[in-house]
C-alpha cells in the first residue's frame, strides 16, 4: 500500500432541512486501500460519496481528490472515478454495448477499445450472448454485472462500490470480492459500502462506520476489536446503539403466528 493520499475530507459537513446530515467529518485515505464505509440507513454514506463524485454541491468544508480541492478544478478529476451506485438507474431500451459505449465515451474512450474490453469482460461472466441483448430482457444479476463493468471499463484508479453484491449469484460473489482484492494490489482505491457486515469484515483494510453523521470508529476489524468481543455485525450494533434486533424479531414472530387473536 502507497503513502500517496488519494482522497481528503476535511471539515465536511451539510445539512438537509435543517438536520444535519455530516458533521465536519475528517479522513484520510491512501492509494490502494479498500474501504468498508458502513453506517445504519441515514447515516450519511450516499450523500458523502455524491458530494465527492460532485454531484451535491452545498456542503461545508473541503473535499480533496488526486491533491485537488474539488471545488477549485474542473470536472476532469472524475475520469478517474468508478461508481456503482445502490439502486442504479441503467437505460433498458440499450443493449449492453450500446449502454457501455455511451458510458466509456463519456471518459473519451474509443468505440473500439470499448467493444473491444467489454466483450472480453462479458465472457468472463459468461455473458458474452448478451453484447447485443436489450437490457431490458436481464435479470437482475445480469444488469448489476453490467453496472460493475460500466464503473470499470474506463480504468479508474478511485472506485466506490455501494452493494456491488446486490442480485449476483455464489460464483459471481466470488469473483466480485476477490477482483476487489486484486484491484487494490495493483494501486486502486477502494470504497465499498454493504449492510451484509461478513463480507465487510473481510475484504476490507480499514472500516468506517458512520453514525449521526459522525465517524464512530476507524480503524481494521482486528484494530475494532481490541476492546471489543464479537463480530463485525455485534461491534456495529454496539457503535450505533441498536440492541433491540432480538426483542423486534420476537415481536414480529408474535405477530405472525396471531397471538393476540388467540387469546
Amino acid at each position: 500500500m502507497s503513502d500517496e493520499i488519494i482522497l481528503e475530507l476535511r471539515d465536511l459537513s451539510i445539512s438537509f432541512a435543517g438536520k444535519q446530515v455530516l458533521d465536519r467529518i475528517n479522513l484520510k485515505v491512501k492509494k490502494g486501500q479498500i474501504i468498508g464505509y458502513i453506517g445504519p440507513n441515514g447515516a450519511g454514506k450516499s450523500t458523502t460519496v455524491k458530494i465527492i463524485l460532485g454531484l451535491i454541491e452545498q456542503y461545508q468544508g473541503d473535499v480533496i481528490v488526486f491533491g485537488q480541492n474539488i471545488r477549485e478544478t474542473s470536472v476532469q478529476y472524475k475520469k478517474r472515478i468508478g461508481y456503482v451506485p445502490e439502486t442504479g438507474e441503467i437505460y433498458q431500451d440499450l443493449t449492453a454495448l450500446e449502454y457501455v459505449t455511451f458510458v466509456g465515451q463519456m471518459y473519451e474512450m474509443k468505440a473500439e477499445l470499448i467493444e473491444q474490453k467489454l466483450t472480453d469482460l462479458l465472457e468472463l461472466f459468461e455473458m458474452k450472448h448478451v453484447l447485443h441483448s436489450r437490457i431490458e430482457t436481464f435479470s437482475k444479476g445480469m444488469k448489476q454485472k453490467l453496472l460493475i463493468i460500466a464503473s470499470l471499463i474506463h480504468d479508474p484508479d478511485l472506485i466506490f462500490f455501494d452493494e456491488p453484491l446486490s442480485g449476483l449469484d455464489a460464483n459471481s460473489v466470488m469473483i466480485i470480492k476477490e477482483l476487489m482484492a486484486r484491484l487494490a494490489r495493483s494501486g486502486k482505491t477502494i470504497f465499498y459500502s454493504s449492510h451484509i457486515m461478513d463480507v465487510v469484515e473481510k475484504i476490507s483494510d480499514r472500516i468506517l462506520l458512520l453514525n449521526n453523521g459522525t465517524i464512530v470508529a476507524d480503524g481494521s476489524f482486528e484494530e475494532l476489536r481490541a476492546n471489543r468481543e464479537g463480530s463485525l455485525e455485534q461491534i456495529f450494533n454496539e457503535l450505533t446503539g441498536f440492541d433491540r434486533h432480538e426483542q423486534i424479531a420476537d415481536e414480529i414472530v408474535r405477530l405472525i403466528h396471531g397471538a393476540d387473536h388467540d387469546e
